[in-house]
């Protein structure tokens, strides 16, 4: 009878867990390396909340049933801080939630390097901690530089668990060297990957908008503007 008990305890608590059907797993890493000023990280995190909160976005996270974010920030090598853990959205209250996450994120450091390879190594460790396994793994990472610290982008592919993983480039111009060839070059990784280009930080927001369209939807090209 104990063992009948159990049973019917498990087959419930398993009916009443919520059943996701997850199409994209989606980790935000965010630049805060020392080229980047009070000002511009405001313009990157505000930027980033606002396009998740545009109508036409959270309308695509519903259209597709969900997805699930996360989101860091990065600079040097091994200095990541997490600023939104994972979190499955539905609903524009729950895109909100995510954006208020990140808007009320203190900045943990402001004075290092750019490590994009030891970023995108720490990203990719993040999949096998999602609450939730989903058709799709991309990373969505901004930044206004090349690396300049540890190992690149090329080392981090080679050395951790990108099988099936998507990178996808925000890169933010007006730097010297210009960073996008590097972004386009070394950067970008995966089948379907892209690279979006924002003309100064004034500009992020809108070229957030249109990547998070591109690769809620997958394969389809957004030409929102």
């Amino acid at each position: 009878m104990k063992s009948l008990g159990l049973i019917s305890g498990l087959a419930g608590l398993l009916l009443s867990s919520p059943v996701y059907a997850c199409s994209l797993s989606l980790i935000l890493a965010i630049d805060v390396s020392s080229s980047v000023n009070s000002d511009e990280y405001l313009l990157q995190v505000g930027g980033t909340a606002r396009a998740l909160e545009d109508p036409e976005v959270v309308a695509a996270i519903e259209d597709v049933g969900g997805i699930q974010i996360m989101a860091f920030e990065w600079s040097g090598t091994y200095r990541h801080f997490e600023m939104v853990p994972w979190t499955y959205v539905q609903s524009a209250a729950d895109v909100f939630g995510v954006s208020a996450a990140l808007r009320s994120h203190q900045r943990v450091r402001s004075d290092l390097p750019t490590s994009m390879g030891s970023a995108l190594g720490f990203a990719a460790t993040r999949f096998g901690k999602a609450r939730v396994q989903c058709t799709r793994q991309v990373i969505d990472v901004s930044g206004d530089g090349v690396n300049n610290e540890g190992f690149g982008p090329t080392e981090a592919y080679a050395n951790f668990p990108f099988d099936g993983v998507q990178v996808n480039g925000l890169v933010i111009k007006g730097a010297d060297p210009d960073p996008e060839p590097f972004y386009r070059d070394e950067v970008r990784y995966g089948v379907g990957s892209f690279v979006e280009v924002a003309f100064g930080f004034e500009n992020f927001e809108g070229a957030m908008k249109r990547k998070l369209l591109r690769e809620i939807r997958g394969a389809v090209l957004s030409m929102a503007r």
